[in-house]
């Protein structure tokens, strides 16, 4: 299996913050977004981008803005994550 580590967007500072901010143990982000704990632990222990699989992010990036996270990309301030207001996508 080849890793495409191109542009992937979330960053390991973005997955551990969205966590935080939605209160989700890591063994449930594995839950709702299928990728195993071990690959989500990983990914969170590295610097910059989280250094996984296209696919995981995605899914990850996925249950974590289906959860209510909104991810905030590089725009002057840095990168990072809020909580959506309910109701809005």
């Amino acid at each position: 299996m080849s890793r495409d580590t191109k542009n992937i967007y979330a960053t390991a500072g973005q997955m551990k913050a969205a966590r935080a901010l939605l209160e989700l143990s890591g063994e449930k982000l594995a839950e709702l977004s299928g990728v195993s704990l071990v690959a989500i632990r990983r990914a969170e222990a590295s610097r910059g981008l989280a250094g996984m699989m296209r696919a995981n992010a995605d899914a990850i990036r996925t249950a974590l803005e289906g959860a209510g996270i909104q991810f905030i990309p590089e725009n002057g301030g840095g990168v990072g994550v809020r909580l959506r207001e309910p109701g809005k996508s």
